[in-house]
């Protein structure tokens, strides 16, 4: 018989096996989102850099906690549950980081200007993103027409409602629209935010009950040493 309840060990291997599929999949999320992190770090988003460290960290963490849950060793669940606690904080500390990061973002687009807009302006990529969601939500720039200097695109080309005039001495369609696009802009960083605090948090509650089985298994560990070998049956715990 294992040192370990049998029940309590497949369950604990069980959710370290997913965590590795996790952590699979976030590499191969992070290796498609190199090419959007410029345009996100441009507007204040989180860089693609961290979805590589945590990523990582789960891939490497969860294997340890199947080596830790096979071998049923004593300073192995030590190690792991202090990875777990150590993981625990740091996904606090980062959860809230990313919930000021994503107030902060909502007041600059908020109250946006041509000086926020303008280091924005500069990058290609942002441009090119920029550009095609004008023509799909009908607005233009970042706070005004403006942004886009002397020549403004024609996706700002407007025909309905909601049109004004374009600024003077620009080329550029003759009417376009005076929606400007930081609100858009900001609903689909919203998106990014919301899941990456879900992100963060979540696996916050998940090492701390992580935590809390390791110290249940080192219990079961050193009892069955004390007792010189014995089982330990489900019924104890």
């Amino acid at each position: 018989m294992g040192k370990i309840n049998g029940c309590l060990k497949c369950l604990f291997i069980f959710f370290n096996v997913l965590f590795v599929i996790l952590g699979c999949l976030l590499i191969f999320g992070a290796v498609r989102a190199s090419t959007y992190s410029a345009q996100m770090s441009a507007v204040g988003g989180p860089g693609v850099g961290w979805v590589w460290v945590f990523a990582i960290g789960i891939l490497g963490i969860s294997i340890l906690g199947i080596y830790a849950g096979c071998s049923e060793k004593d300073l192995i669940l030590k190690i792991f549950a202090g990875f777990m606690a150590v993981g625990m904080i740091i996904m606090l500390i980062f959860g809230i980081i990313i919930a000021v990061m994503r107030n902060k973002t909502r007041d600059n687009f908020q109250s946006a200007s041509a000086e926020y807009a303008k280091p924005l302006m500069e990058d290609e990529g942002f441009r090119a993103t920029l550009d095609g969601l004008q023509q799909s939500v009908q607005c233009c720039g970042v706070a005004s027409a403006e942004d886009w200097g002397n020549e403004i695109p024609q996706s700002c080309e407007c025909t309905g409602y909601g049109c004004i005039a374009k600024p003077q001495g620009v080329r550029g369609p003759d009417r376009v629209y005076g929606q400007t696009c930081s609100t858009f802009i900001f609903m689909f960083l919203d998106i990014f935010f919301k899941i990456s605090m879900g992100f963060f948090f979540g696996f916050a509650v998940t090492a701390l009950l992580g935590l809390l089985v390791s110290f249940l298994m080192i219990h079961q560990v050193k009892r069955h040493d004390s007792s010189g070998g014995a089982s330990i049956a489900m019924k104890g715990y």
